[in-house]
């Protein structure tokens, strides 16, 4: 079965025309990650993208009826998104869709909502080194990941981070101020499966390095449907309806 991969950014610091930015990501964030999933996915999956400033987010019904996973980025837009967009892939998520936060999508509306939490942390944004550490070696996401991914630089993220206890921790960071972070983790909600990333901010190359790149494919593969997309309905059935 051919995944069908949508990678969401809310594309605000690359349409105001933020030069360092764009010349780190000239198709957007959204397009160095749908580049790095179509290389390393190949045939596996159809990858395609939408931002926030289009009608409805680039979120119908539709298109998330036909999402396996969504992937999100955010960071200073959380507040536009509309809340019956974040509803619908509220539903869709425990439906079964996959989906993978991204860096400052800690804040997002439906990261929030699913986690139950602040999703507050610790952060400074001075450029230091990060390393990425698997401490779940068996876990597939971390297939082929080399231990620790060196991030030349990055935004630094510390912990606390206000999340409730992981179903699994894949990878810890640690910084060159001494902070660690817990850049790594999954959750299942109903039926669907949510693995949050830390890294990845718009001021560096990070969605550039081939490592990176590599979680963001296996969070993909870990994260698709397992079974059909299961509606969670409370029908009315009659005494029997199983015998007729």
């Amino acid at each position: 079965m051919t995944l069908r991969v949508l990678v969401w950014n809310e594309n605000k610091h690359e349409s105001r025309g933020d030069a360092h930015v764009n010349e780190l990501y000239p198709e957007g964030i959204h397009g160095a990650i749908a580049e790095g999933l179509r290389g390393l996915l190949g045939d596996e999956a159809v990858v395609n993208t939408a931002t926030l400033q289009e009608p409805e987010h680039g979120l119908t019904q539709e298109v998330l009826d036909h999402t396996d996973v969504l992937l999100w980025w955010g960071h200073i837009g959380h507040d536009e998104v509309a809340d019956e967009v974040v509803d619908r892939v509220y539903r869709r998520v425990h439906e079964g869709m996959g989906l993978i936060v991204l860096h400052s999508g800690h804040y997002s509306k439906i990261f929030t909502r699913l986690m139950g939490t602040t999703c507050s942390l610790k952060w400074r944004g001075d450029g230091e080194r990060e390393l990425v550490w698997t401490v779940d070696p068996r876990h597939p996401i971390a297939a082929g990941v080399p231990s620790p991914i060196v991030i030349p630089e990055q935004e630094m993220y510390g912990e606390f981070f206000d999340i409730p206890e992981p179903d699994e921790l894949v990878f810890i960071s640690n910084f060159a101020g001494g902070e660690v972070f817990r850049s790594g983790v999954t959750y299942r909600r109903g039926n669907g499966r949510v693995f949050y990333f830390s890294p990845g901010d718009q001021e560096f190359p990070v969605y550039h390095q081939p490592e990176i790149r590599r979680v963001l494919a296996n969070g993909v593969r870990w994260a698709a449907p397992v079974a059909d997309n299961l509606p969670l309905t409370a029908d009315y059935h009659a005494t029997g309806w199983f015998e007729q």
